[in-house]
């Protein structure tokens, strides 16, 4: 059985907390995941090492790093357990929380860098740094903005969330 692995930040920081929401890879149907039969065919073919297996079934770390949408997990499953369409975003979007270092007067901007599809923007605040919004209609849920946040202060929440702020 394959251990699950800790990001460097949750090492450093001594916690061995697990995602409280699994995350399946994009396309696959959860009334198939009975027919999930836990080769770790997706877990060796994803290119950014994101898939892991928990209890036999494939999760999505993006503490590791971001989901690309490549279609390598689907692609190399020998079970019929993805849609056929290909699939480019999640249900989740990402969620912004208070601890974010804008919000703590340090400047930074990581996840807006590395999001994709800019569906993270900074906007002006007096006298301090400029401040994270979401525009939800843009995030993917791919995960990029997770991963490269020093504070671990990203995580995803539901799409129909109203406000993107934790």
């Amino acid at each position: 059985m394959r251990q699950e692995a800790l990001s460097r930040r949750d090492f450093l920081r001594g916690s061995r907390r697990s995602a409280a929401v699994s995350i399946r890879p994009p396309g696959m149907l959860d009334a198939a995941l009975a027919d999930c039969t836990g080769c770790g065919a997706c877990v060796e073919h994803c290119p950014t090492g994101i898939v892991g297996l928990v209890e036999n079934r494939p999760v999505l770390d993006f503490a590791a790093g971001e989901c690309t949408f490549c279609g390598a997990c689907s692609e190399y499953c020998p079970e019929p357990v993805f849609a056929e369409d290909a699939v480019a975003r999640f249900d989740h979007v990402v969620a912004i929380a208070t601890s974010c270092l804008p919000f703590q007067r340090v400047d930074c901007q990581a996840c807006r860098d590395a999001c994709p599809t800019s569906a993270i923007r900074f906007r002006p605040v007096l006298g301090g740094p400029f401040a994270p919004e979401l525009m939800a209609e843009a995030c993917t849920g791919c995960g990029a903005c997770i991963s490269v946040c020093p504070v671990g202060a990203v995580s995803i929440a539901p799409q129909s969330a109203e406000d993107a702020y934790a």
